[in-house]
Protein backbone atom coordinates (compact mmCIF):
# COMPACT_ATOMS: atom_id res chain seq x y z
CA UNK A 1 0.00 0.00 0.00
CA UNK A 2 1.73 3.41 -1.13
CA UNK A 3 1.88 6.22 1.46
CA UNK A 4 -0.40 9.14 1.40
CA UNK A 5 2.58 11.19 0.46
CA UNK A 6 3.24 9.16 -2.67
CA UNK A 7 -0.53 9.25 -3.28
CA UNK A 8 -0.50 13.08 -3.56
CA UNK A 9 2.23 13.26 -5.07
CA UNK A 10 0.78 11.24 -8.32
CA UNK A 11 -2.41 13.27 -7.61
CA UNK A 12 -0.83 16.59 -7.91
CA UNK A 13 1.38 15.37 -10.92
CA UNK A 14 -1.58 14.25 -12.80
CA UNK A 15 -3.08 17.45 -12.37
CA UNK A 16 -0.47 19.11 -13.57
CA UNK A 17 0.03 16.71 -16.78
CA UNK A 18 -3.79 17.36 -17.71
CA UNK A 19 -3.26 21.13 -17.17
CA UNK A 20 0.36 20.70 -19.25
CA UNK A 21 -1.49 18.76 -22.13
CA UNK A 22 -4.81 20.84 -22.05
CA UNK A 23 -3.20 24.35 -22.23
CA UNK A 24 0.65 23.94 -23.51
CA UNK A 25 0.03 20.73 -25.85
CA UNK A 26 -3.29 21.60 -26.77
CA UNK A 27 -4.69 17.97 -26.61
CA UNK A 28 -8.27 18.07 -26.79
CA UNK A 29 -9.27 17.95 -23.07
CA UNK A 30 -11.10 14.06 -23.42
CA UNK A 31 -7.90 12.90 -24.78
CA UNK A 32 -5.99 14.79 -22.06
CA UNK A 33 -8.23 13.09 -19.50
CA UNK A 34 -7.77 10.17 -20.82
CA UNK A 35 -4.25 9.48 -20.84
CA UNK A 36 -3.76 11.04 -17.75
CA UNK A 37 -6.41 8.55 -15.76
CA UNK A 38 -4.75 5.97 -17.22
CA UNK A 39 -1.37 7.14 -16.11
CA UNK A 40 -2.39 8.12 -12.76
CA UNK A 41 -4.28 4.46 -12.45
CA UNK A 42 -0.85 2.70 -13.36
CA UNK A 43 1.19 5.24 -11.08
CA UNK A 44 -0.50 4.56 -8.62
CA UNK A 45 -0.58 0.63 -8.32
CA UNK A 46 -4.15 -0.22 -10.02
CA UNK A 47 -3.28 -3.46 -11.39
CA UNK A 48 -3.13 -3.93 -14.69
CA UNK A 49 -5.82 -6.54 -14.90
CA UNK A 50 -8.16 -3.95 -13.45
CA UNK A 51 -7.38 -0.61 -15.21
CA UNK A 52 -9.67 -1.36 -18.24
CA UNK A 53 -12.83 -2.46 -16.12
CA UNK A 54 -11.93 0.82 -13.62
CA UNK A 55 -12.05 3.15 -16.92
CA UNK A 56 -15.33 1.50 -18.21
CA UNK A 57 -17.09 1.73 -14.65
CA UNK A 58 -16.22 5.20 -14.72
CA UNK A 59 -17.49 6.18 -18.17
CA UNK A 60 -20.45 4.34 -17.74
CA UNK A 61 -21.74 5.31 -14.41
CA UNK A 62 -21.46 8.96 -15.54
CA UNK A 63 -22.61 8.72 -19.11
CA UNK A 64 -25.23 6.40 -17.82
CA UNK A 65 -26.87 9.45 -15.73
CA UNK A 66 -25.76 12.43 -18.25
CA UNK A 67 -25.26 11.79 -21.89
CA UNK A 68 -28.85 11.55 -22.20
CA UNK A 69 -29.83 14.74 -20.68
CA UNK A 70 -27.01 16.20 -22.26
CA UNK A 71 -28.45 15.64 -25.29
CA UNK A 72 -32.29 16.21 -24.79
CA UNK A 73 -31.16 19.42 -23.51
CA UNK A 74 -29.50 20.28 -26.99
CA UNK A 75 -32.07 19.29 -28.73
CA UNK A 76 -34.65 21.70 -27.18
CA UNK A 77 -32.26 24.13 -27.63
CA UNK A 78 -31.40 23.78 -31.26
CA UNK A 79 -35.45 23.71 -31.96
CA UNK A 80 -35.90 26.99 -30.20
CA UNK A 81 -33.05 28.15 -32.48
CA UNK A 82 -34.03 27.43 -35.20
CA UNK A 83 -37.63 28.07 -35.66
CA UNK A 84 -36.89 31.31 -34.86
CA UNK A 85 -38.61 31.04 -30.92
CA UNK A 86 -35.27 32.85 -29.21
CA UNK A 87 -35.20 35.50 -31.59
CA UNK A 88 -38.78 36.02 -31.23
CA UNK A 89 -38.78 35.76 -27.23
CA UNK A 90 -35.62 38.28 -27.36
CA UNK A 91 -37.52 40.99 -28.88
CA UNK A 92 -40.90 40.73 -27.32
CA UNK A 93 -38.78 41.22 -24.21
CA UNK A 94 -37.78 44.21 -25.89
CA UNK A 95 -41.01 45.61 -26.58
CA UNK A 96 -42.09 44.86 -23.25
CA UNK A 97 -39.66 46.43 -21.08
CA UNK A 98 -39.29 49.70 -23.29
CA UNK A 99 -36.11 51.54 -24.68
CA UNK A 100 -35.28 52.85 -21.28
CA UNK A 101 -34.90 49.13 -19.68
CA UNK A 102 -33.74 47.44 -22.54
CA UNK A 103 -30.18 46.22 -21.26
CA UNK A 104 -32.41 44.46 -18.69
CA UNK A 105 -34.80 42.97 -21.18
CA UNK A 106 -31.98 41.47 -22.69
CA UNK A 107 -30.29 40.17 -19.68
CA UNK A 108 -33.40 38.59 -18.98
CA UNK A 109 -33.68 37.23 -22.35
CA UNK A 110 -29.96 36.10 -21.31
CA UNK A 111 -30.93 34.36 -18.73
CA UNK A 112 -34.37 32.24 -19.70
CA UNK A 113 -32.91 31.34 -22.98
CA UNK A 114 -29.66 30.46 -21.26
CA UNK A 115 -31.39 27.50 -19.64
CA UNK A 116 -32.15 25.29 -22.87
CA UNK A 117 -29.11 26.76 -25.27
CA UNK A 118 -25.35 26.57 -25.06
CA UNK A 119 -23.72 29.58 -23.82
CA UNK A 120 -21.71 29.30 -27.02
CA UNK A 121 -25.10 29.17 -29.27
CA UNK A 122 -27.20 31.81 -27.00
CA UNK A 123 -24.39 34.64 -27.96
CA UNK A 124 -24.34 34.01 -31.29
CA UNK A 125 -28.34 33.83 -31.28
CA UNK A 126 -28.43 36.98 -29.45
CA UNK A 127 -25.26 38.83 -30.17
CA UNK A 128 -27.03 40.59 -33.23
CA UNK A 129 -30.30 41.66 -31.62
CA UNK A 130 -27.55 43.80 -29.33
CA UNK A 131 -26.21 45.18 -32.07
CA UNK A 132 -29.58 45.87 -33.64
CA UNK A 133 -30.61 47.70 -30.37
CA UNK A 134 -26.94 49.44 -29.63
CA UNK A 135 -27.70 50.98 -33.61
CA UNK A 136 -30.87 52.03 -33.20
CA UNK A 137 -30.23 53.70 -29.47
CA UNK A 138 -26.59 54.84 -30.50
CA UNK A 139 -25.35 53.36 -27.33
CA UNK A 140 -22.03 51.92 -26.37
CA UNK A 141 -22.80 48.34 -27.99
CA UNK A 142 -21.53 46.88 -24.46
CA UNK A 143 -24.27 48.43 -22.04
CA UNK A 144 -26.13 45.39 -23.93
CA UNK A 145 -23.99 42.86 -24.84
CA UNK A 146 -22.08 42.27 -21.44
CA UNK A 147 -25.00 41.78 -18.57
CA UNK A 148 -26.77 39.67 -21.21
CA UNK A 149 -23.77 37.57 -21.86
CA UNK A 150 -22.61 37.21 -18.31
CA UNK A 151 -26.37 36.03 -17.34
CA UNK A 152 -26.01 33.28 -19.92
CA UNK A 153 -22.56 32.53 -18.67
CA UNK A 154 -24.12 31.88 -15.11
CA UNK A 155 -26.83 29.61 -16.09
CA UNK A 156 -24.42 27.51 -18.05
CA UNK A 157 -21.93 27.16 -14.72
CA UNK A 158 -24.81 26.48 -12.54
CA UNK A 159 -27.80 24.51 -13.75
CA UNK A 160 -28.80 21.56 -15.63
CA UNK A 161 -29.43 20.44 -18.04
CA UNK A 162 -26.24 21.82 -19.17
CA UNK A 163 -23.06 19.32 -18.83
CA UNK A 164 -21.18 20.42 -16.50
CA UNK A 165 -23.78 20.99 -13.44
CA UNK A 166 -25.67 17.47 -14.76
CA UNK A 167 -21.74 15.95 -14.32
CA UNK A 168 -21.61 16.88 -11.10
CA UNK A 169 -25.17 16.00 -9.90
CA UNK A 170 -24.18 12.70 -10.68
CA UNK A 171 -20.95 12.43 -9.52
CA UNK A 172 -21.62 13.45 -6.03
CA UNK A 173 -25.03 12.55 -5.77
CA UNK A 174 -26.42 15.52 -5.56
CA UNK A 175 -30.70 16.24 -6.60
CA UNK A 176 -30.85 17.91 -10.28
CA UNK A 177 -34.35 18.81 -8.86
CA UNK A 178 -33.10 20.60 -6.05
CA UNK A 179 -30.65 22.08 -8.32
CA UNK A 180 -32.91 23.63 -10.26
CA UNK A 181 -35.09 24.82 -6.95
CA UNK A 182 -32.19 26.13 -4.76
CA UNK A 183 -30.66 27.26 -8.14
CA UNK A 184 -32.33 29.02 -9.99
CA UNK A 185 -33.35 31.94 -7.42
CA UNK A 186 -29.88 32.26 -6.92
CA UNK A 187 -28.88 32.28 -10.51
CA UNK A 188 -32.06 34.77 -10.71
CA UNK A 189 -30.17 37.28 -7.97
CA UNK A 190 -27.14 36.89 -9.33
CA UNK A 191 -27.77 37.97 -13.06
CA UNK A 192 -29.52 40.51 -11.46
CA UNK A 193 -26.61 41.85 -9.71
CA UNK A 194 -24.41 41.29 -13.17
CA UNK A 195 -26.91 43.80 -14.89
CA UNK A 196 -26.33 46.20 -11.98
CA UNK A 197 -22.76 46.26 -11.85
CA UNK A 198 -22.56 45.83 -15.45
CA UNK A 199 -23.89 49.68 -15.63
CA UNK A 200 -21.22 50.56 -13.58
CA UNK A 201 -18.91 48.91 -16.06
CA UNK A 202 -20.09 50.34 -18.92
CA UNK A 203 -20.00 54.23 -17.89
CA UNK A 204 -17.03 54.64 -19.35
CA UNK A 205 -16.41 53.97 -22.61
CA UNK A 206 -13.57 50.86 -24.10
CA UNK A 207 -11.67 50.47 -27.55
CA UNK A 208 -13.80 48.73 -29.71
CA UNK A 209 -12.70 46.84 -33.40
CA UNK A 210 -13.24 48.85 -36.24
CA UNK A 211 -14.86 45.97 -37.96
CA UNK A 212 -17.01 45.22 -35.26
CA UNK A 213 -18.36 49.05 -35.05
CA UNK A 214 -19.13 49.30 -38.62
CA UNK A 215 -21.49 46.34 -38.07
CA UNK A 216 -23.01 47.66 -36.04
CA UNK A 217 -22.83 51.74 -36.21
CA UNK A 218 -21.88 51.96 -39.71
CA UNK A 219 -18.39 53.27 -40.90
CA UNK A 220 -17.12 56.12 -38.49
CA UNK A 221 -16.70 59.13 -40.14
CA UNK A 222 -13.46 60.63 -40.46
CA UNK A 223 -11.75 61.89 -37.64
CA UNK A 224 -13.87 60.14 -35.15
CA UNK A 225 -13.04 56.98 -32.97
CA UNK A 226 -15.88 54.36 -33.46
CA UNK A 227 -17.16 52.96 -30.50
CA UNK A 228 -16.58 55.29 -29.60
CA UNK A 229 -12.66 54.89 -29.66
CA UNK A 230 -12.03 51.75 -31.77
CA UNK A 231 -8.51 50.05 -32.12
CA UNK A 232 -7.86 47.13 -34.00
CA UNK A 233 -8.67 44.11 -32.90
CA UNK A 234 -6.59 40.55 -34.49
CA UNK A 235 -9.12 38.77 -35.62
CA UNK A 236 -11.78 40.79 -35.33
CA UNK A 237 -12.94 40.85 -38.93
CA UNK A 238 -14.75 37.20 -38.44
CA UNK A 239 -17.96 38.70 -36.63
CA UNK A 240 -19.37 40.13 -39.70
CA UNK A 241 -21.18 37.23 -40.51
CA UNK A 242 -22.70 36.72 -37.24
CA UNK A 243 -24.63 39.94 -36.96
CA UNK A 244 -27.19 39.05 -39.45
CA UNK A 245 -30.31 37.63 -37.93
CA UNK A 246 -30.82 33.76 -38.31
CA UNK A 247 -33.64 33.06 -40.48
CA UNK A 248 -36.69 31.21 -39.47
CA UNK A 249 -36.68 27.41 -40.48
CA UNK A 250 -40.44 28.48 -41.83
CA UNK A 251 -41.54 30.94 -43.11
CA UNK A 252 -44.63 30.93 -40.14
CA UNK A 253 -44.95 34.04 -37.93
CA UNK A 254 -42.15 33.65 -34.95
CA UNK A 255 -43.43 31.40 -32.48
CA UNK A 256 -45.53 33.54 -29.79
CA UNK A 257 -43.71 35.00 -26.32
CA UNK A 258 -45.43 32.43 -24.48
CA UNK A 259 -45.18 29.93 -26.33
CA UNK A 260 -41.36 29.54 -26.19
CA UNK A 261 -41.46 30.63 -22.53
CA UNK A 262 -44.05 28.01 -21.75
CA UNK A 263 -41.45 25.34 -23.21
CA UNK A 264 -38.53 26.54 -21.60
CA UNK A 265 -40.44 26.41 -18.22
CA UNK A 266 -42.18 22.69 -19.13
CA UNK A 267 -39.25 20.60 -17.90
CA UNK A 268 -37.95 22.82 -14.93
CA UNK A 269 -41.91 22.61 -13.43
CA UNK A 270 -41.84 18.75 -14.00
CA UNK A 271 -38.44 18.22 -12.44
CA UNK A 272 -39.58 20.37 -9.39
CA UNK A 273 -42.46 18.46 -8.97
CA UNK A 274 -40.85 15.59 -8.98
CA UNK A 275 -38.51 16.16 -6.38
CA UNK A 276 -41.69 18.05 -4.28
CA UNK A 277 -43.59 15.00 -4.94
CA UNK A 278 -40.64 12.63 -3.74
CA UNK A 279 -40.08 15.04 -0.80
CA UNK A 280 -43.72 15.82 0.58
CA UNK A 281 -45.49 12.83 -0.43
CA UNK A 282 -46.14 9.31 1.27
CA UNK A 283 -43.93 6.78 -0.14
CA UNK A 284 -46.53 4.32 -2.08
CA UNK A 285 -48.77 6.65 -3.03
CA UNK A 286 -50.17 7.08 -6.72
CA UNK A 287 -49.48 10.50 -7.05
CA UNK A 288 -45.70 10.49 -5.86
CA UNK A 289 -44.70 7.63 -8.31
CA UNK A 290 -46.34 9.55 -11.24
CA UNK A 291 -44.42 12.36 -10.43
CA UNK A 292 -41.16 11.08 -9.36
CA UNK A 293 -41.36 9.26 -12.90
CA UNK A 294 -42.61 13.10 -14.66
CA UNK A 295 -40.27 14.41 -12.99
CA UNK A 296 -37.11 12.81 -13.81
CA UNK A 297 -34.89 14.82 -16.05
CA UNK A 298 -34.58 12.48 -18.63
CA UNK A 299 -38.21 11.87 -18.94
CA UNK A 300 -38.86 15.52 -18.04
CA UNK A 301 -36.95 16.40 -21.40
CA UNK A 302 -37.62 14.39 -23.01
CA UNK A 303 -41.37 15.23 -22.71
CA UNK A 304 -40.01 18.53 -24.02
CA UNK A 305 -38.59 18.01 -26.80
CA UNK A 306 -41.89 15.85 -28.44
CA UNK A 307 -43.89 19.10 -27.03
CA UNK A 308 -41.29 21.43 -29.01
CA UNK A 309 -40.93 18.99 -32.00
CA UNK A 310 -44.88 19.43 -32.26
CA UNK A 311 -45.43 23.28 -31.40
CA UNK A 312 -42.46 25.16 -33.06
CA UNK A 313 -42.22 22.26 -35.66
CA UNK A 314 -45.28 20.41 -36.76
CA UNK A 315 -47.62 22.89 -36.44
CA UNK A 316 -45.79 25.61 -38.44
CA UNK A 317 -45.24 23.34 -41.52
CA UNK A 318 -42.29 21.54 -40.60
CA UNK A 319 -42.41 17.47 -41.66
CA UNK A 320 -41.40 14.70 -39.60
CA UNK A 321 -38.05 14.46 -41.73
CA UNK A 322 -37.11 18.03 -41.07
CA UNK A 323 -38.06 17.35 -36.93
CA UNK A 324 -35.52 14.28 -37.22
CA UNK A 325 -33.12 16.51 -38.90
CA UNK A 326 -33.13 19.24 -36.90
CA UNK A 327 -32.98 17.00 -33.70
CA UNK A 328 -30.62 15.56 -34.61
CA UNK A 329 -28.43 18.50 -35.67
CA UNK A 330 -27.93 19.03 -32.46
CA UNK A 331 -25.64 16.49 -31.32
CA UNK A 332 -22.52 16.87 -33.40
CA UNK A 333 -21.56 19.98 -31.33
CA UNK A 334 -22.60 18.37 -27.59
CA UNK A 335 -20.61 15.06 -28.37
CA UNK A 336 -17.43 15.75 -27.50
CA UNK A 337 -18.73 17.85 -24.31
CA UNK A 338 -21.00 14.43 -23.18
CA UNK A 339 -17.55 12.35 -24.17
CA UNK A 340 -15.45 14.89 -22.20
CA UNK A 341 -18.02 14.70 -19.23
CA UNK A 342 -17.46 10.94 -19.18
CA UNK A 343 -13.43 11.18 -18.99
CA UNK A 344 -13.69 13.07 -16.12
CA UNK A 345 -15.84 9.86 -14.65
CA UNK A 346 -12.81 8.28 -15.52
CA UNK A 347 -10.90 10.33 -13.54
CA UNK A 348 -13.27 10.45 -10.89
CA UNK A 349 -12.99 6.47 -10.70
CA UNK A 350 -9.65 6.21 -11.02
CA UNK A 351 -8.77 8.74 -7.94
CA UNK A 352 -11.46 6.40 -6.05
CA UNK A 353 -9.99 2.96 -6.86
CA UNK A 354 -6.19 3.87 -6.53
CA UNK A 355 -7.00 5.16 -3.25
CA UNK A 356 -5.83 8.78 -4.45
CA UNK A 357 -9.32 9.91 -3.04
CA UNK A 358 -8.86 9.33 0.37
CA UNK A 359 -5.66 10.47 0.86
CA UNK A 360 -6.73 14.04 -1.25
CA UNK A 361 -9.62 13.58 1.58
CA UNK A 362 -7.64 13.29 4.43
CA UNK A 363 -5.70 16.19 3.61
CA UNK A 364 -8.84 18.71 2.47
CA UNK A 365 -9.85 17.51 6.22
CA UNK A 366 -7.26 18.68 7.79
CA UNK A 367 -7.61 22.41 6.34
CA UNK A 368 -10.44 22.83 8.69
CA UNK A 369 -12.31 23.90 5.68
CA UNK A 370 -16.33 23.64 5.82
CA UNK A 371 -17.08 21.66 1.87
CA UNK A 372 -19.01 24.03 0.73
CA UNK A 373 -15.56 26.43 0.79
CA UNK A 374 -13.35 23.74 -0.38
CA UNK A 375 -16.14 22.87 -3.65
CA UNK A 376 -15.58 26.44 -4.38
CA UNK A 377 -12.16 26.99 -4.08
CA UNK A 378 -11.37 23.86 -5.87
CA UNK A 379 -13.36 24.84 -9.14
CA UNK A 380 -12.31 28.45 -9.05
CA UNK A 381 -8.57 27.37 -9.11
CA UNK A 382 -9.11 24.80 -11.95
CA UNK A 383 -10.96 27.86 -13.69
CA UNK A 384 -8.89 30.01 -13.93
CA UNK A 385 -5.65 27.47 -14.37
CA UNK A 386 -7.51 25.50 -17.36
CA UNK A 387 -10.35 27.75 -18.56
CA UNK A 388 -12.92 25.55 -19.18
CA UNK A 389 -16.35 25.65 -16.83
CA UNK A 390 -17.49 22.01 -17.53
CA UNK A 391 -13.64 20.68 -17.14
CA UNK A 392 -13.37 22.59 -14.05
CA UNK A 393 -16.22 21.33 -12.31
CA UNK A 394 -15.64 17.64 -13.77
CA UNK A 395 -12.47 17.74 -12.45
CA UNK A 396 -13.70 19.32 -8.70
CA UNK A 397 -16.08 16.78 -8.26
CA UNK A 398 -13.75 14.14 -9.09
CA UNK A 399 -11.36 15.13 -6.48
CA UNK A 400 -13.90 16.06 -3.74
CA UNK A 401 -16.13 13.14 -4.05
CA UNK A 402 -14.23 10.66 -1.53
CA UNK A 403 -14.46 13.57 1.01
CA UNK A 404 -17.98 14.00 0.58
CA UNK A 405 -19.00 10.71 0.67
CA UNK A 406 -17.18 10.77 4.64
CA UNK A 407 -18.93 13.90 5.74
CA UNK A 408 -22.69 12.47 5.37
CA UNK A 409 -24.12 15.01 3.79
CA UNK A 410 -27.78 15.45 3.35
CA UNK A 411 -29.06 15.62 -0.87
CA UNK A 412 -29.64 19.01 -0.19
CA UNK A 413 -26.70 19.84 0.90
CA UNK A 414 -25.14 18.16 -1.97
CA UNK A 415 -27.07 20.15 -4.30
CA UNK A 416 -25.74 23.04 -2.25
CA UNK A 417 -22.16 22.18 -2.89
CA UNK A 418 -23.05 21.20 -6.51
CA UNK A 419 -24.09 25.05 -6.86
CA UNK A 420 -20.79 25.91 -4.86
CA UNK A 421 -18.88 24.26 -7.64
CA UNK A 422 -20.71 26.09 -10.16
CA UNK A 423 -20.25 29.57 -8.17
CA UNK A 424 -16.17 29.29 -8.63
CA UNK A 425 -16.68 27.43 -12.52
CA UNK A 426 -18.41 30.99 -13.28
CA UNK A 427 -16.04 33.11 -12.07
CA UNK A 428 -12.57 34.66 -13.60
CA UNK A 429 -13.11 33.92 -17.34
CA UNK A 430 -9.94 34.96 -18.69
CA UNK A 431 -7.34 34.63 -21.77
CA UNK A 432 -7.61 30.63 -21.40
CA UNK A 433 -11.36 30.60 -21.79
CA UNK A 434 -12.73 30.01 -24.84
CA UNK A 435 -16.05 31.34 -23.77
CA UNK A 436 -13.74 34.94 -23.02
CA UNK A 437 -12.61 34.84 -26.62
CA UNK A 438 -16.01 34.38 -28.29
CA UNK A 439 -16.99 37.30 -25.71
CA UNK A 440 -14.66 39.79 -26.40
CA UNK A 441 -14.65 39.07 -30.35
CA UNK A 442 -17.96 39.56 -30.48
CA UNK A 443 -18.03 42.48 -28.73
CA UNK A 444 -15.09 44.41 -30.41
CA UNK A 445 -13.57 44.52 -27.03
CA UNK A 446 -9.36 43.97 -26.98
CA UNK A 447 -7.89 42.06 -24.55
CA UNK A 448 -6.99 44.90 -21.85
CA UNK A 449 -11.01 45.89 -22.63
CA UNK A 450 -12.26 42.27 -21.93
CA UNK A 451 -10.18 41.83 -18.27
CA UNK A 452 -11.40 45.17 -17.43
CA UNK A 453 -15.08 44.41 -17.86
CA UNK A 454 -15.92 40.35 -18.61
CA UNK A 455 -13.37 38.89 -16.21
CA UNK A 456 -14.33 41.68 -13.60
CA UNK A 457 -18.09 40.82 -14.04
CA UNK A 458 -17.53 37.02 -13.95
CA UNK A 459 -15.84 37.34 -10.82
CA UNK A 460 -17.77 39.30 -8.89
CA UNK A 461 -21.25 37.11 -10.32
CA UNK A 462 -19.02 33.94 -9.13
CA UNK A 463 -18.33 35.29 -5.53
CA UNK A 464 -21.99 36.86 -5.24
CA UNK A 465 -23.48 33.16 -6.38
CA UNK A 466 -21.20 31.69 -3.57
CA UNK A 467 -21.98 34.12 -1.14
CA UNK A 468 -25.59 33.33 -1.52
CA UNK A 469 -25.51 29.59 -1.54
CA UNK A 470 -23.28 29.74 1.67
CA UNK A 471 -26.43 31.71 2.75
CA UNK A 472 -28.99 28.98 2.28
CA UNK A 473 -26.39 26.36 3.85
CA UNK A 474 -28.64 26.31 7.71
CA UNK A 475 -32.11 25.92 5.86
CA UNK A 476 -30.85 22.65 4.07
Amino acid sequence: MMSHTALLTIAVAGVATLLLLILRVKVQPFVALMVVSIGVALAAGVPAADLVKTIEDGMGATLGHIATIIALGAMIGRIIELSGGAHAFAHSLIERFGSRRTPLALTVAGFVLGIPVFFEVGLIILMPIAYGVARAARKPLLVYALPMGAAMLTVHAFLPPHPGAVAVAATIGASQGLMLLLGLPVTAVVALLGYLVSRRLTRREYPMDPAVYAEVYGEPEAGTEGGSAPAPVEGGHATAVLTKPAPSETDARPPSFGMVLALIVTPILLILLGTIGQNALAEGSTLRAVLTVLGAPMVALLIDVALCGWFLGARRGWNRAHIAEVMGSALPPVAMVILVAGAGGVFGKVLVASGIGDAIADVLDRTGLPVLVLGFLTALALRAAQGSATVALITTAGILTPLLQRADLSTGQLSLVALAMGAGALALSHINDAGFWMFTKLAGLDVASGLRTWTVLTTVMGCAGFALTAALWPLV
